[in-house]
């Protein structure tokens, strides 16, 4: 039976948690009231929170903002060292996340730029509600907890990545042969994240669950690479047999990531269980006429329930090799009439009441921007 909810997935903010517990195992840093990560997309040049450890209060969640709209920040990266503001008066308090960090009344901070390979790959900050808490004592007294702080964020972004090179080299050598793209995949995995950030709140997902299904959700349709392309490219509709090599695709899928999890020696880290739900389950449907295993409700695990929704929004409206694209209303159109039979009703809704981030999207990913 499916899991509704990806086992483990908190496990990293509880290790943040504890490591929060013991700093705070020593008197003079008592005060340090908040520990948090933000990743940074290059790509895209956004940040994005990621974990945070505030003591029950979170300060900032499902947040994203362009590093060139925040100068401060910007700096930081480029000369690679970390900063020290003693008076949080001095943030630009029109800026979102400065703002929310000044009203929980945070008054000093110390952030951390974090990069690899010479890469910037995010921040760790820590705030204080004392002006002034970041003395060069303090600071030589947190050090030891930052370092290990950094190695948190930095295992599990590695542990992310490495599953992702496994599956993207398979990936890589299918795309010349599929239909699906570097645009739709590109598209696909950001209707995924504005799915997933709209339905957070009302399901509990922290914002690593949301970065993982965002990650993993460009690999649902990995078993293609399995399909013969005499029906994967075929230009017309398939036949009642050539459907049900198609839908075998989940099984080589599936037997691909248990394939790769082995070799990589990543079997046992719990974001896998997201990667599993999202390549098994994206072609069920609410109403149980889906496949491979006919899973109803919820009986389907959330990963795969955002999934289909945009895989089925981005293929509807892309070219493809038996049809042309349809406009974005018929799309929705379609999505409206089949919301709570194909479709998890909230789902379909977060896709209808973000049309403006889907034209952006559109806009930013169309066919000639990946191949």
């Amino acid at each position: 039976m499916p899991l509704a909810v990806s086992p483990g997935y908190y496990d990293l903010v509880l290790d943040l948690t504890q490591l929060h517990e013991r700093i705070h195992a020593v008197p003079r840093l008592v005060g340090v009231q908040r520990i948090a990560v933000a990743i940074y997309d290059a790509k895209t040049d956004q940040l994005r929170t990621f974990m945070d450890s505030s003591g029950g209060k979170v300060v900032l969640r499902h947040y994203a903002v362009r590093l060139k709209d925040v100068p401060s920040l910007a700096e930081v990266a480029r000369l690679g060292r970390p900063r020290v503001v003693n008076d949080t008066t001095q943030y630009d308090l029109t800026v979102l996340h400065s703002r929310r960090v000044f009203e929980q009344g945070m008054r000093s901070s110390y952030t951390i730029p974090l990069a690899r390979d010479g890469a910037l790959r995010g921040f760790l900050f820590f705030n204080a509600a004392q002006p002034d808490f970041f003395t060069p004592e303090i600071l030589e007294l947190l050090w030891p907890y930052a370092q290990t702080a950094i190695f948190i964020a930095m295992m599990e972004l590695d542990k992310v990545r490495l599953i992702q090179a496994a599956l993207n080299t398979v990936l890589h050598i299918s795309r010349h042969r599929d239909e699906e793209t570097g645009a739709h995949l590109e598209r696909m995995s950001r209707y995924v994240r504005l799915i997933a950030e709209s339905v957070a709140d009302s399901h509990g997902l922290a914002d690593a669950h949301i970065e993982y299904i965002h990650a993993f959700s460009r690999l649902h349709d990995i078993g293609k690479v399995a399909v013969p392309d005499s029906i994967l490219l075929k230009p017309g509709p398939l036949t009642p047999q050539e459907f049900a090599m198609m839908q075998e695709h989940v099984a080589k899928g599936e037997d691909i990531v248990n394939t790769m999890m082995r070799g990589f020696a990543v079997g046992d880290v719990p974001q896998v269980h997201i990667l599993r739900n999202i390549v098994s389950y994206h072609h069920e449907a609410w109403d149980g006429s889906g496949y491979p295993y006919g899973l109803e409700g919820l009986e389907i695990p959330l990963e795969g329930r955002i999934t289909a929704v945009a895989d089925v929004f981005d293929a509807l409206t892309s070219n493809r090799p038996y049809k042309a694209a349809w406009t974005n209303e018929e799309a929705f159109g379609y999505l409206r009439q089949m919301r709570g039979r194909k479709f998890y009703p909230p789902c379909v809704d977060a896709l209808l009441l973000n049309r403006v981030r889907i034209e952006e999207i559109q806009s930013r990913f169309g066919e000639s921007a990946g191949g």
